[in-house]
């Protein structure tokens, strides 16, 4: 019981509902919060990924970018070389 409750006095079983419902409360709170630091966490995790796949398709589209290019070449030397 704390002092405050102390000093208005009264019997126990007035404070007994509200400390119980208190404790819920902050056990949500704590449940609530870790799930939120997993989900910041996986959502990190998830934007990593998306910004590794995003230079592999980039990566991509360079490599058939310069395969035509270099085939163009190719085929401009053979026409006019």
């Amino acid at each position: 019981m704390s002092a405050a409750r102390r000093q208005v006095g009264g019997s126990r079983f007035l404070y007994d509902s509200f400390d119980a419902a208190q404790a819920r409360i902050d056990a949500q709170e704590r449940v609530f919060e870790a799930r939120k630091e997993a989900l910041e966490f996986r959502m990190a995790r998830l934007e990593q990924a998306v910004e590794r796949l995003e230079k592999r398709l980039w990566l991509a589209v360079y490599s058939v970018a310069a395969g035509v290019l270099a085939h163009g070449a190719l085929a401009l030397v053979a026409a006019f070389g």
